[in-house]
């Protein structure tokens, strides 16, 4: 198995005999206005892409957690060939649709695809009347014969929807969305790094990916810090924090 961090939530995976786009935001950096009542200004995504656009088509399948447009942006809609399978939440299959894409799957909790199995998860993207306005999200665990089984548990705080994923499913390797992205109001709708080390202690033999940092404008936690708390719990070990572009195999 291996997962390609490209910027922010987009990554490809290599999996189950399947590389699968995740999450795709394609957008060249400050195309896209700041995300409103956030801590800073800067109009997004703060950085480039790593990769030319062609890698990107060069996959066999595109898995959407939600459609904001930092995970699915008009230039991925416009770019990605529309004979493409998609996989996504149910909420999101009608703008698909909408879009062009002629094979959307969504998933309401589990999917069979040519030997991979794609598990929907829930979870919480901020706390209370925050998290409602910001509608639905998902997250998926996929497995394959001869793989790990992984968790993509995409942007969600750490809650009761998590917890019971990792006691339902037990991982061996979970990508968490980190950054802590916040409004002016209201807390974290993204993992902080303390969520992130929850994680870690709920399986103390899981390995975890940390992405979704430093390439949107409400994404206020840095991979320095992430860093810096998994090393003062003695963390590091299974934590990796990668940088656009980098690959990483299990």
């Amino acid at each position: 198995m291996k997962i390609k961090l490209i910027r922010h939530a987009t990554t490809i995976l290599q999996f189950g005999g399947k590389k699968i786009l995740i999450d795709p935001m394609l957008s060249p950096a400050r195309a896209m206005a700041p995300v409103d009542y956030s801590p800073n200004r800067q109009n997004n995504p703060l950085v480039e892409l790593p990769v030319t656009i062609e890698e990107f088509f060069d996959v066999d399948g595109v898995l959407l957690t939600h459609t904001h447009r930092d995970h699915f942006d008009d230039e991925a809609a416009r770019l990605l060939p529309k004979e493409i399978p998609v996989f996504c939440q149910l909420d999101d299959k009608q703008k698909l649709n909408d879009l062009g894409f002629a094979q959307v799957y969504p998933i309401r909790e589990k999917i069979n695809w040519e030997g991979l199995k794609i598990t929907r998860t829930s979870g919480q993207h901020g706390s209370g009347d925050l998290a409602k306005k910001m509608g639905p999200v998902s997250g998926y665990i996929l497995s394959a014969p001869e793989e790990p089984t992984l968790y993509f548990a995409g942007d969600t705080i750490w809650c009761t929807e998590v917890d019971v994923a990792l006691d339902k499913h037990q991982p061996n390797i979970s990508v968490l969305y980190g950054g802590a992205a916040q409004f002016l109001e209201g807390g974290p709708i993204t993992m902080t790094s303390e969520d992130v080390i929850r994680v870690c202690r709920k399986i103390p033999e899981m390995n975890v990916v940390v992405v979704h940092l430093e390439a949107f404008n409400h994404c206020v936690e840095t991979r320095d810090a992430i860093k810096r708390a998994l090393n003062d719990q003695g963390l590091s070990n299974s934590v990796w924090v990668p940088e656009n572009g980098e690959l990483l195999s299990f």
